[in-house]
């Protein structure tokens, strides 16, 4: 069975809760190490000072030898099984002074150092505990006779007594409040941190609803990225879709024309050559609108494409539409410029210009192109009533009169087309009064 797996949250949660006690661990561990060095360090230096104490208070007694007095430099020396112990003996004799303090314990203190000689060592004694001992060697050389003499001084362990415990007990119980504290600042802190990602799932959520259509608002500098290509992504799948649903009514007024063309042609001799041609346009216009869709860009592949052919080509279809009008179609257009132009969106954008004019002009259209700016322009004009409103016949669906047939969506397929080409596509009025379409495409 396979596990979810673990959520963002819980994997930090999870290693930082190990980071934090490997942590408190390896203090806590160094923190006692320290203090118990110290500690011997601090009993140590204080056995020493003590010792000097006693070889500073040691008295001549009656007889030249020396004597320790009743008052002791500390006052621990005369209470029994205080942990404070010391000794001295002579040299030359088994006698030995001991403090008061070690009344019943077995002291392991040094019974001969030469004179100048200071020993300090760890000892144990006959009980199994542990004692620094620290001892020197001392020639007295007051009276007649100079004596050679050892003083020593004893303690448990600093190491191994109450006050290390103490301290670790204070230590860890401090460790595990600060590694608690710890813990629940970074769960808060954690909080915070992830809070981002969690506004970025609502208003994923939000977006799923339909109530937006893309992710709103800044966001941090690591999450901005991916809502950036994320929402490009969302436009991109949204212009595709709305590019596919333009397909279907692009195709369906592009047959418009063939159509028209099979209604009106002569039942003769010549049908069959109509119908083969019309078809085999018809066809062409499915696989234009089909490529059309699902692609977003100019296409300036392949030899370039004749201007003036193709305006011809388009002439002689529409004289067979409008035969019964008897309209002058002409051009002023060099026979040698020829542009890298996708003949699918040359043929629909002059098409849909000149047939629009066609459907409004009098007696006659003309069309006018060349190179400028680094462009090309085409001027389709005719010699209609002209359009009042240009800028709403642009917009899909939107029809000059609604008494003329169309779908309103021709001039709209012309402008996405210049748009494609970076170029622009306006309605103005000629001098004659009429229509003129400029259409400018700059990447040919």
């Amino acid at each position: 069975m396979r596990r979810e797996p673990l959520s963002l949250r819980a994997r930090l949660l999870l290693v930082s809760a190990c980071i934090l006690l490997g942590f408190v661990v390896l203090t806590g561990a160094a923190l006692d190490r320290a203090f118990r060095a110290s500690a011997d360090t601090a009993q140590g230096l204080r056995l020493e000072a003590l010792l000097y104490l006693l070889m500073g208070t040691l008295e001549s007694g009656s007889d030249g030898a020396p004597a320790m007095p009743q008052q002791l430099p500390e006052a621990r020396l005369s209470v029994p099984g205080s942990g404070l112990y010391a000794a001295v003996t002579r040299n030359d004799r088994p006698q030995q002074w001991r403090s008061e303090s070690t009344l019943g314990l077995d002291i392991p203190f040094d019974r001969r150092i030469e004179p100048g000689a200071q020993r300090s060592e760890i000892r144990t004694g006959a009980d199994g505990t542990p004692y620094r001992v620290v001892s020197q060697g001392v020639r007295w050389a007051i009276g007649s006779s100079p004596s050679l003499l050892t003083f020593s001084v004893a303690a448990p362990l600093a190491a191994q007594g109450a006050e290390i415990d103490a301290y670790r007990r204070s230590l860890w119980g401090a460790l595990a409040v600060m590694a608690a504290l710890l813990l629940l600042a970074l769960v808060v802190v954690q909080r915070w941190g992830l809070r981002p990602l969690r506004r970025l799932a609502r208003q994923l959520a939000r977006m799923e609803a339909g109530e937006t259509r893309e992710v709103p608002g800044a966001h941090p500098a690591e999450l901005a990225p991916l809502v950036a290509n994320l929402n490009r992504l969302l436009v991109r799948e949204r212009t595709q879709l709305e590019r596919y649903r333009a397909a279907l009514g692009d195709l369906a007024h592009s047959l418009k024309t063939p159509l028209a063309v099979l209604r009106g042609a002569p039942t003769d001799a010549h049908l069959p050559t109509v119908v083969a041609e019309q078809i085999g346009r018809m066809d062409q216009i499915v696989n234009y609108q089909l490529q059309r869709a699902a692609t977003a860009g100019a296409s300036q592949s392949g030899a370039p494409l004749p201007v003036a052919t193709l305006v011809e080509r388009l002439f002689a279809t529409m004289a067979k539409v409008y035969a019964a009008r008897a309209l002058q179609l002409d051009h002023d257009i060099d026979a040698g410029l020829a542009v890298r132009l996708d003949e699918g969106d040359a043929m629909e954008l002059l098409g849909n210009v000149i047939d629009n004019a066609c459907k409004w002009a009098t007696h006659r259209v003309r069309v006018h192109a060349e190179r400028r700016g680094g462009g090309l322009w085409l001027v389709v004009d005719d010699d209609g009533p002209g359009i009042d409103e240009p800028e709403r016949l642009l917009r899909r669906g939107q029809r000059g009169d609604e008494r003329m047939p169309g779908h309103g969506i021709g001039l709209a397929i012309a402008q996405d087309i210049a748009l494609a080409y970076r170029g622009e596509l306006r309605i103005e009025r000629n001098e004659a009064g009429g229509a003129r379409v400029v259409a400018w495409l700059g990447q040919v």
